[in-house]
């Protein structure tokens, strides 16, 4: 595992945090305390994952995003609301929407769709990216250090932590979404 991980250990967070996010830099992360990451170094894979996978989907709602939708009814259905919550608190979730579970791909979608510029998008997007990054790699230090997890570890259990990992990320990440959902709601 070690020597996997002084491979490929970075580009496998880089991927990771592309198509996931939270589990990807909790597991990486939590590996920092043993010398098997360095943290800048991952939070800038865990932050270019996140960020490439953001553009993608931003600049498919900007290039097409209207004809997207229209050719997947269900998933219109569900972009409608939050793009009126998105039109009343643009600020809010440009700042909070990589820390909203399950509203990673919708958001960016949206607000390609909205008209909001390219530079303004960058600046959101690497701002709040390099947070969530720094939040989410500083949580996962702290909980590999406290556990004084290795990457033997991993190795020999590695479904069961990352099954961890995976489950607290969701506690979080719907803690939150009922919250902006329950406030989407009421307006």
């Amino acid at each position: 595992m070690e020597n996997f991980l002084d491979q490929y250990g970075y580009l496998a967070l880089l991927v990771g945090t592309f198509f996931e996010g939270e589990t990807a830099i909790l597991v990486a992360s939590s590996l920092i305390h043993r010398g098997l990451f360095d943290f800048p170094f991952t939070i800038l894979a865990a932050f270019s994952g996140s960020f490439v996978s953001d553009w993608i989907y931003y600049l498919i709602g900007r290039l097409n995003g209207k004809y997207f939708l229209a050719k997947r009814p269900s998933l219109q259905a569900k972009v409608e609301p939050v793009t009126k919550f998105f039109h009343r608190h643009q600020l809010q979730i440009l700042f909070s929407y990589r820390f909203l579970y399950g509203f990673r791909i919708v958001i960016p979608l949206i607000v390609g769709m909205s008209g909001l510029s390219a530079v303004r998008y960058l600046f959101y997007s690497t701002l709040t990216g390099l947070m969530w990054a720094t939040l989410v790699s500083t949580v996962g230090y702290w909980v590999g250090r406290l556990l004084n997890l290795q990457a033997k570890a991993f190795e020999d259990n590695f479904l069961f932590i990352v099954l961890g990992f995976a489950f607290f990320g969701l506690i979080v990440g719907h803690v939150i979404h009922s919250l902006a959902l329950k406030r989407m709601q009421a307006e």
